[in-house]
């Protein structure tokens, strides 16, 4: 069964995470997506290594892990952006493709030809998305951007990490680069979004993603609980600013998560916990209350949690109804039972490696369901087909491309 976008075809120009990862998500739907790289060494990200991707023998491929997690699905061909011919190529490629994706710097594609009001004119259908640190317009629109300054200059920083005056308090990061990721997924839904447009008028258009506007956006309850008060919120380590208890507690043996989103699930808890007491308390009774008295009611449940192990805990808890949850390293994560059932860790077979494992998209359909078919490719191992194929170049042809280092 095809894809819900096995009818168009994306002509990524991307490299490293936030475009090449909206460029995975269209081609996990099937979209037919033609990686652009760059002769000899290809995306930034090829090099982004240790750790490699083995062969069976456990050799080291120099096949870069990162560059596997963002460009499954997708074929690669390789071409001189600065050769004329290498941008003629691409402007043909682009006149026979329905979606471009770029995360060059401000005006750099529009020197070579290859802007957005420079492909409209050979195919005014052409849904154009760029990405970038700021976005195509404002003072910073020149400067480059990356994911952990945009973290910082975004404010996730300001309320990521333990509180202050606890010890290892400070601004903390993300563990994985969140602004390049949900930039790539917002522009995967403008990119599905402007289809659906083009679907009802004909029209392509150009996209304007922004890092810093996505990471701004994702802010949600903190940037709205700011917005609504003019107060910034401090960071509170794994507590939640409008929530308690909504936090980690160390139990006799580890950690776990209670998550009592509303009153009866924290009378729940202190059925659970033989302190019913504490749900009748007046500094406790509300979830309003719970917050204004945060302090107090962790210390108290900090001494209640140590009487048990984690395992005690997350069936008690479990059995009550009450949400909760151990927190897993990587390796529990795929052994986790509601993991292996949900198949999150797929195989594919890797021109180099053999058999590789990724994780699985978590996008599911019905009637047009998702088939994970063709690995993260070599450098340039598409080369030759997607001329012949989409171009009608001749086997003499691409020999003269290569011997004048347009390809």
């Amino acid at each position: 069964m095809a894809g819900p976008l096995s009818h168009i075809r994306v002509l990524d120009l991307s490299r490293v995470l936030a475009a090449p990862w909206t460029g995975q998500n269209l081609a996990d739907l099937g979209a037919e997506v033609i990686k652009i790289e760059r002769p000899q060494k290809g995306d930034d990200s090829r090099a982004f290594g240790p750790p490699w991707l083995k062969d069976a023998s456990g050799a080291e491929t120099g096949e870069s892990a990162y560059f596997a997690c963002a460009n499954r699905g997708k074929k690669s061909v390789t071409i001189n952006l600065s050769s004329p011919e290498g941008q003629r190529i691409v402007r043909e490629l682009a006149a026979q493709s329905d979606v471009l994706l770029e995360n060059y710097k401000f005006g750099d594609l529009a020197r070579y030809g290859l802007g957005y009001e420079d492909l409209k004119k050979v195919n005014p259908r052409l849904i154009y998305c760029s990405v970038t640190g700021f976005g195509q317009t404002g003072p910073y629109r020149d400067r480059p951007g990356y994911d952990f300054m945009i973290q910082g200059m975004g404010g996730l920083m300001s309320i990521t990490g333990e509180r202050d005056e606890l010890p290892g308090g400070g601004p903390q990061k993300a563990g994985i680069p969140i602004a390049d990721i949900m930039t790539g997924m917002y522009a995967t839904i403008a990119v599905c979004a402007a289809l659906a447009h083009r679907a009802e008028t004909g029209a392509g258009q150009h996209l304007d993603l922004a890092l810093l506007d996505s990471q701004v956006a994702v802010l949600a309850n903190q940037g709205a609980n700011y917005l609504a008060t003019g107060v910034a919120p401090p960071r509170l380590g794994n507590a939640h600013p409008n929530i308690v208890p909504y936090q980690t507690f160390k139990t006799a043996d580890g950690d776990v998560i209670l998550a009592c989103g509303n009153d009866n699930l924290f009378r729940k808890f202190c059925d659970v916990g033989s302190c019913q007491h504490l749900a009748t308390d007046p500094r406790f009774a509300t979830n309003g209350k719970r917050v204004e008295n945060r302090a107090e009611l962790t210390a108290l449940l900090n001494e209640i949690f140590l009487r048990r192990s984690t395992r005690d805990w997350v069936a008690a808890l479990e059995a009550a109804g009450v949400p909760n949850g151990p927190i897993n390293s990587l390796e529990q994560v795929f052994q986790e039972p509601q993991a292996v059932a949900r198949g999150l860790r797929i195989e594919m077979q890797h021109p180099l490696a053999g058999s590789i494992s990724l994780i699985r998209s978590p996008m599911r359909f019905s009637e047009t369901p998702i088939e994970h078919t063709v690995p993260p490719p070599l450098l340039g191992q598409h080369t030759e087909e997607i001329l012949r194929s989409m171009l009608g170049r001749s086997d003499e042809d691409i020999a003269k491309l290569r011997s004048d280092g347009a390809i």
